[in-house]
């Protein structure tokens, strides 16, 4: 989150600067792509102390609590997050990801062939992450433990993950793992949804066709931060920040829990899904 503020807020003293990103570049000696990725705040490129200190300088930042603010912001960026530790075993991209949902406020998800990530049991995504030819055998448990710590967000203190979910009813009907895993992962659900913080909803097979048909998406809220919207796909992890975009998705998610059962009848499906893993 730190490092996205800072970039956000560097790349707010350069605009009213009236600079371009090449010209910074060159002032930096270094080259656009770096100052771009500074900006954003993506990936494993962020500033250094003394090149915040000369883009302030070349911002007319005289005033020495914003270049303290600036230089705070920055330190707090470089502090490891829980996730770092797992990177040697998670997939490319993914840490990315996990950094931003740690950071977001909230979190809109559409997921029409597998249950969301923060609410999976363990046994549950053991199955999935083990069906993935890409995972090492020996990698899976640090995998699980990722998603476990994940879910850690939905009860964090005094902040939790506000999670509304939808889900098709294909995800809530695949027995993943055999009927007793997948008898313990709607029952889970059922469980987590009366939390205040999640929601969850179903769109029933005999909905037919509609907007969600194109594949799994996440919208993530921030604070302070404009939206991000997150898709995963075989091809890679995708990042979308643009206005156009996020409105985009975020008319597709209105629409998805719009086509969906209503909360409480969702869960009614799932129950009655997990009655028929009897």
């Amino acid at each position: 989150m730190h490092r996205r503020q800072l970039g956000a807020e560097l790349r707010r003293l350069r605009k009213a600067a009236r600079l371009g990103i090449e010209q910074i570049a060159r002032e930096l000696n270094c080259s656009p792509t770096r100052v771009s990725r500074i900006e954003t705040g993506k990936g494993r490129t962020a500033a250094k102390a003394d090149e915040v200190v000369k883009l302030c300088e070349l911002y007319g930042v005289t005033d020495e609590r914003h270049v303290q603010m600036l230089l705070d912001m920055l330190s707090n960026s470089q502090k490891r997050g829980w996730w770092e530790s797992y990177e040697d075993v998670l997939p490319s991209g993914l840490e990315v990801y996990v950094g931003l949902e740690t950071d977001a406020r909230a979190e809109r998800a559409w997921e029409p062939l597998l249950v969301h990530g923060l609410l999976q049991t363990p046994d549950y995504a053991r199955t999935i992450l083990q069906s993935w030819p890409t995972n090492s055998p020996h990698d899976i448990d640090a995998l699980v433990k990722v998603r476990t710590e994940r879910q850690r967000l939905l009860t964090r203190d005094g902040s939790p993950l506000d999670l509304w979910a939808v889900l098709d009813e294909a995800v809530i009907r695949r027995p993943v793992g055999g009927a007793a895993v997948m008898r313990d992962q709607l029952h889970h659900l059922i469980r987590t949804a009366d939390m205040p913080n999640v929601t969850i909803q179903v769109i029933p097979t005999r909905k037919g066709g509609h907007s969600g048909l194109g594949g799994a998406f996440s919208v993530l809220e921030f604070e302070e931060d404009d939206p991000v919207v997150y898709v995963d796909s075989p091809a890679g992890n995708l990042y979308l920040e643009r206005r156009n975009d996020v409105r985009r998705f975020m008319g597709t998610f209105d629409l998805l829990r719009a086509t969906a059962l209503a909360p409480d009848e969702s869960l009614a499906l799932i129950s009655r899904a997990a009655e028929e893993m009897e």
